[in-house]
């Protein structure tokens, strides 16, 4: 793949880069710095890329390791609980019910949820981004689906 390629495949997925980050990351400003340094790391290891269809996948997978490097630098350095988590990144801004919830979800089945609800990613796609099985990606929807369906009721 050329420079030119992946500069427009990341154009063409900004916005879906985006979803994914701030399914694991709160922050905006920890999301595009997660983003960015994807992008960076993508960029230097674009020799490696052995197949151009796979391109997509493997910055996604790029973006969510940059994601958890982050997330874990910050519980380092911000040992914080969650509600004044969200007003030092900047979270005072309000999201919709379902958003939410969604984001009281567990990492691990929030990541799956967005993939596959807002991204449109299929079980298998999910499970060979995330590197983990497909029955995997499958429990840990209908887990999160579950609490997600327990945290609107709560909420009601």
């Amino acid at each position: 793949m050329d420079k030119d390629t992946f500069a427009k495949l990341i154009i063409d997925n900004e916005q879906q880069l985006y979803r994914i980050a701030k399914s694991i990351l709160r922050s905006d400003e920890d999301c595009a710095d997660a983003a960015q340094e994807a992008v960076a790391r993508g960029f230097a290891g674009l020799h490696s890329l052995k197949q151009d269809r796979y391109a997509k996948t493997w910055l996604i997978r790029i973006l969510i390791h940059e994601c958890y490097r982050v997330a874990k630098e910050r519980a380092r350095n911000f040992p914080l609980e969650p509600e004044m988590r969200q007003e030092a990144s900047g979270g005072g801004e309000r999201y919709s019910e379902l958003y939410e919830a969604l984001s009281c979800l567990p990492e691990d089945f929030r990541v799956v949820m967005v993939m596959h609800y807002l991204e449109g990613y299929a079980v298998k796609e999910i499970a060979e981004i995330l590197q983990i099985p497909d029955g995997t990606v499958k429990s840990r929807m209908s887990r999160g689906r579950e609490q997600l369906r327990h945290l609107l009721e709560e909420g009601a």
